[in-house]
């Protein structure tokens, strides 16, 4: 649906006022919040350029600096031909790894309604970057679950997640479309109590792309994880892709010993799980 100019400039800034602050700054703040009051709504489309620089008394280049700014962060979305334009984008869904929520946590969090669907899940044996993380042998059998993840039934992440089947001895007659920490917790009395997690930004490849309904190429972030029991027994590898263009990465950091957050930065290799 377009917008109203009239709705979108009612509470517009004077720019022809004295301020520190440049321009296209303050109309990336005042758009904003306009989008977070929501007084326009996601899939709304924004007057056009030309209108919209001209009832604010700016060039196009400065508006342009402004709509950039909030096409970066994911606020709006601009679409080109005939029937494009600037569009309100769908709010990205906060992933909030604070205290080792799993997928089915993280959504409940934010809100909306997670999914699964088991792409492959198979025991095989370990490689041996798994084998490491895990302090396997080579060799040694480990289950492979990969899932598709879903919020609202849009597909959000891919996981690949590693367990021992030593511990886990007949996880895949469960059914493993909802949440694998409780079935970890509940049914093999292996609870998920901390996480060693690498986070790395990657482009979609066309296998990725086609799972997660996203061009190839396209920017995804990549969650590897080590998981341990609070005895620190490892109960888990897993290496998740998330889109970046739907999802936000969040993590709350303290100080002192027992604080959670450190980020590790370490280029992972990818091959060999």
């Amino acid at each position: 649906m377009s917008t109203d100019l009239a709705d979108v400039l009612e509470s517009a800034p004077d720019l022809g006022d004295d301020s520190s602050v440049p321009a296209h700054s303050r109309i990336e703040q005042w758009l904003t919040g306009v989008i977070d009051k929501g007084s326009v709504v996601p899939g709304d489309k924004l007057p056009r350029e030309e209108t919209l620089a001209a009832a604010l008394g700016v060039s196009r280049m400065t508006l342009r600096q402004a709509l950039a700014a909030l096409e970066r962060h994911g606020t709006i979305v601009r679409k080109p031909g005939r029937l494009g334009g600037t569009f309100v984008a769908e709010p990205r869904i906060v992933c909030d790894l604070t205290g080792l929520a799993g997928f089915t946590e993280q959504m409940r969090r934010a809100h909306v309604r997670a999914g699964a669907r088991v792409i492959s899940a198979s025991t095989r044996a370990a490689g041996r970057l798994t084998a490491r993380a895990l302090g396997l042998d080579r060799g040694d059998l480990v289950h492979e679950v990969v899932r598709v993840r879903s919020a609202n039934r849009e597909p959000l992440a891919i996981e690949h997640t590693y367990l021992p089947a030593a511990l886990f001895p007949d996880l895949l007659d469960h059914r493993l479309t909802g949440s694998l920490y409780t079935l970890m917790a509940k049914t093999y009395d292996h609870a998920p109590h901390t996480a060693t997690e690498v986070l790395e930004p990657v482009i979609a490849s066309a296998e990725q792309a086609g799972l997660l309904h996203v061009d190839a190429g396209s920017p995804l972030m990549r969650i590897e994880r080590t998981t341990f029991t609070a005895s620190g027994v490892a109960v888990e590898f897993a290496r998740d892709v998330f889109r970046a263009d739907r999802t936000r990465i969040t993590l709350r950091a303290g100080v002192g010993p027992s604080a959670r957050g450190d980020l590790v930065a370490d280029v992972v290799p990818v091959a060999g799980t």
